[in-house]
C-alpha cells in the first residue's frame, strides 16, 4: 500500500496546506508587527505576560466563588489594567510595574 503523502492527491493537499499556512503566517506578521512595535515603544513588553497571570488569578477566584469564569477573568484583568494606569506616572518604569504585578498576581 502506498502512503497518502506520496500519491498525487496527497501531494496536492499538502501543497495547498503549505500555501495557505504560508499566506496566513504572512498575514499574521503584517497584522502583529505594528502592534508589537507599539508595545515595545511604550515599554509595555510584559503586558501580555501580566495579563495572562491576572487571567489565571481570575480563573482561580471564579472557581473558588462559583462565578462564571469569564466574569472572574474580566474582573481581575480590568483591575490589573486600572492598577497599571494608576501607577504608571510614578518613578517605576512600565515594564518594572508589569513584572511586579505579574508576579504578585500569580502568587496570590
Amino acid at each position: 500500500m502506498v502512503p497518502a503523502a506520496t500519491t498525487p492527491m496527497g501531494t496536492k493537499m499538502l501543497d495547498d496546506f503549505l500555501i495557505r499556512a504560508g499566506l496566513a503566517g504572512i498575514g499574521v506578521a503584517f497584522a502583529a508587527a505594528p502592534l508589537g512595535c507599539f508595545v515595545v515603544w511604550r515599554r509595555m513588553a510584559y503586558f501580555g505576560d501580566a495579563t495572562s497571570h491576572a487571567a489565571l488569578l481570575g480563573v482561580a477566584l471564579a472557581l473558588a466563588f462559583e462565578l462564571p469564569i469569564f466574569a472572574g477573568v474580566l474582573l481581575v484583568a480590568l483591575s490589573m489594567a486600572l492598577i497599571v494606569t494608576a501607577l504608571n506616572g510614578r518613578s517605576l518604569g512600565t515594564d518594572t510595574l508589569l513584572g511586579v504585578l505579574a508576579l504578585s498576581l500569580i502568587h496570590i
